[in-house]
């Protein structure tokens, strides 16, 4: 069992173990030691998002890095795929970003990307684990001239504009398009409102003046009814809102009709198909897709491909099967062929390019799909034990999964970055799986806060 790294790096409450500064120091440390050749002095690219404890865990980190006798290159903040291009531009060793993605300002996280801009597997964070745990850097650091230095590169949003907006057309623009475009209060307020607006496209902008405490508040991907209510008010062609770190992105029509990133998902895969750009004709998606989608990809050709929940295990999944397109209900979409993260400037602009290759409306793309009603419960637990050893849970899954049978399905799993447990229902009746959602909710709070089961 990992005690540190969770399914997106380490996350908890900013200035509690697991991220204060002395965890982020030592986890600076082990990086380079876990990653370190002899001799070798290693480049580092840093980016955070607009959280005001990321000053602390910036600073930290980088004397961290330091001490072990390699360099600091700070990007300030930037979205999470920016500093897996910044990483992977300037040939550095890793990336390391800063930020709780969705969660409220009082979070925060640390994440770890290779040279090439991946997520590190399984294994490098097993290994820093353990260096962290186990490994005395009481004098392990270097002295002299071996000493590590910090740069601050000054134009890395720039340089990031400049890569997303190669993955629009170049024949095409937003010329004529008006966009509302929250971004979160997050790491993309200063890029997405260049991209979008340098693209031709009019602009209604929100969430785009960060305080250090603001982020994610009552705005952003999670808010989805603010930019409904916006495009509306402003009679916009489409609403696009980012998550904290800009590596998500959710969609609302002209009526203002939420867009959930299954229906994004399914629209991108039905046109890549008809260009012949889906690679394997496959698409790698996760078991709290809708049923739907599977059902509109088998009857187009197109095979679905499931990996576990979490961006990181949708890539590994893609690499494995040589897939170009997975994403997940939450917004999280990638686009192999142009980076090698989910970004959420790229993935609008894929879905914007489709609206304008066709001549559609957003109302009328997503009419290629009819989702089945969906019920998500999240249960706040204190802990996280294994679903197997609760029995009652267990046992009332068992029984309303017999009663919905081809119908519809039941899923539940824990949170990798906060103390949820999710439940998931799926079915034809809106009422219905409403209610058997309240029941499985009501029995794992009766076990988890009454000890009872």
């Amino acid at each position: 069992m990992r005690k540190l790294f969770g399914t997106d790096g380490v996350r908890g409450q900013a200035n509690r173990y697991p991220l204060t500064s002395e965890v982020a120091l030592k986890l600076g440390m082990a990086l380079v030691k876990a990653l370190k050749p002899k001799e070798k002095r290693l480049k580092i690219v840093i980016g955070k998002d607009t959280r005001i404890s990321g000053y602390m865990l910036e600073t930290a980190l980088s004397s961290g890095i330091c001490s072990m006798g390699s360099d600091v290159y700070l990007v300030g903040p930037m979205p999470t795929p920016g500093v897996a291009f910044i990483t992977s531009s300037m040939r550095a060793d890793a990336g390391v970003v800063i930020s709780a993605s969705h969660n409220p300002f009082y979070d925060n996280g640390i994440k770890f990307f290779d040279k090439n801009g991946f997520k590190f597997n399984d294994d490098i964070e097993k290994e820093i684990e353990k260096l962290f745990f186990n490994f005395n850097f009481g004098n392990s650091g270097l002295i002299g001239n071996n000493i590590g230095k910090a740069y601050r590169i000054d134009d890395a949003i720039g340089r990031y504009v400049i890569f997303t907006k190669l993955s629009y057309p170049k024949n095409l623009t937003l010329n004529g398009l008006k966009i509302v475009l929250d971004c979160a209060n997050g790491a993309n307020y200063k890029a997405a409102p260049e991209v979008f607006s340098e693209l031709g496209a009019e602009i209604v902008l929100e969430g785009a003046n960060p305080d250090g405490i603001n982020i994610n508040d009552d705005c952003g991907s999670m808010h989805p009814e603010k930019i409904s209510a916006s495009v509306k008010k402003n009679g916009a062609d489409a609403g696009i809102a980012f998550d904290g770190d800009g590596d998500r992105v959710i969609f609302c029509d002209e009526n203002g009709k939420e867009l959930p990133g299954d229906e994004f998902l399914a629209i991108c895969a039905m046109h890549m198909k008809k260009e012949g750009c889906l690679k394997n004709d496959a698409v790698v998606t996760t078991p709290m897709s809708n049923i739907a989608v599977e059902l509109l990809f088998k009857n187009n050709g197109i095979k679905t491909v499931y990996a576990n929940v979490g961006d990181r295990y949708i890539m590994e999944k893609m690499l494995k099967d040589g897939c170009n397109l997975g994403g997940e209900q939450s917004g999280h979409i990638i686009f192999l062929d142009e980076i090698n993260t989910g970004d959420g400037i790229i993935s609008a602009l894929k879905l914007l390019s489709i609206m304008v290759k066709t001549g559609k409306p957003l109302s009328e793309l997503r009419k290629i799909i009819n989702p089945y009603p969906q019920a998500l419960f999240n249960v706040v637990v204190p802990y996280k034990k294994n679903i197997e050893e609760l029995p009652g849970v267990k046992k009332k899954v068992e029984y309303f999964s017999e009663i919905l049978k081809d119908r519809g399905r039941i899923f539940i799993r824990y949170s990798g970055t906060q103390n949820y447990l999710r439940v998931l229902v799926e079915g034809e009746n809106c009422d219905e799986i409403n209610n058997i959602g309240k029941e499985i909710k009501e029995e794992i709070e009766k076990y988890f806060h009454n000890g009872i089961d």
